[in-house]
């Protein structure tokens, strides 16, 4: 069983499509034509969907940067999304909120997200539970990609920290493997989840993915974070297919502060698009993780 979502990530991987473009359209980093004023968010954003579309796997948001800007970054936000959906229908759109509260209050963010914007997927936390993101997990329609492993600096302080688990026996397991384990075992019944692990860290990400089996992977980082983009991919490929979404953001959208900003993301997205293709067409140097089983964590 798969979601919808994950439909539209699976048809885009079958067109040699893994890289997503983080539309973190940031108002004070807008590009500053010569002699010309700064497009808006909106409009800025528009751009980018037109010189991506036949190449981007989804389009991934980042919600600080529309908050930030009020009424106005709410509206550009609210643009942005039906803009990219008319102009890019078979593209998936991934609002990075990384949303996590306890139940009625998750079902009002599922709302806002689904219902309200219409997007495909959101990023969600995993501290409070399965039992409070029943309104993510229970939208079969929709996706929910789960904090695994982040890419920050800090992100080990946490996420690294060693649990038992009950079918690892007396071997602990990193908090990040345990949420794999979860996330592939228990949480995914309708076929809607995702993991959110960063490419700074392909050691993890393979971790990971032996856990995860065929479960799609979120990876930011491997841009302006500076993630080695090989051992990334070899890292987090799936068992059934390229299994994940390799996550550029500002290093394509910008990629030039001129009037060619548009031009600038597209050259820095073909690049690296036709690079993760060639690294997928590398034969895998060991065999990717199958399905998850509770022996995999022993």
């Amino acid at each position: 069983m798969a979601s919808a979502f994950v439909e539209l990530l699976s048809e885009r991987w079958a067109c040699g499509h893994a890289v997503s473009v983080g539309l973190d359209s940031d108002a004070r980093a807008l590009p500053t034509p010569a002699g010309q004023a700064s497009p808006s968010q909106r409009e800025f954003n528009a751009n980018m969907v037109d010189a991506t579309a036949d190449l981007a796997s989804a389009y991934k948001i980042n919600l600080a940067f529309y908050l930030n800007c009020g009424v106005d970054g709410f509206v550009a936000l609210q643009e942005t999304v039906t803009y990219a959906r008319r102009v890019a229908p078979g593209v998936a759109i991934i609002l990075d909120a990384k949303f996590g509260d306890i139940g009625n209050t998750n079902e009002a963010y599922a709302r806002f997200a689904y219902d309200l914007l219409g997007v495909d997927a959101v990023t969600v936390n995993p501290y409070v539970g399965r039992e409070a993101l029943r309104p993510f997990l229970d939208r079969e329609d929709k996706g929910a990609i789960v904090l695994c492993r982040t890419s920050n600096p800090g992100a080990a302080e946490f996420q690294g920290l060693a649990c038992q688990h009950e079918e690892a026996g007396s071997r602990p397991l990193p908090l990040y493997c345990r949420v794999a384990h979860a996330v592939a075992c228990d949480w995914n019944v309708l076929g809607n989840c995702g993991l959110v692990v960063g490419g700074t860290a392909p050691e993890e990400l393979r971790e990971v993915r032996g856990v995860a089996g065929s479960i799609p992977i979120l990876i930011p980082g491997v841009g302006t974070q500076g993630g080695d983009l090989g051992a990334t991919v070899a890292a987090g490929r799936g068992s059934r297919g390229p299994g994940i979404i390799v996550n550029a953001s500002r290093s394509v959208i910008f990629a030039s502060g001129g009037e060619d900003y548009a031009r600038a993301a597209r050259a820095e997205l073909t690049r690296l698009d036709t690079e993760v293709r060639r690294l997928l067409e590398r034969e895998p140097a060991e065999p990717p993780g199958a399905e998850p089983t509770s022996e995999q964590v022993q």
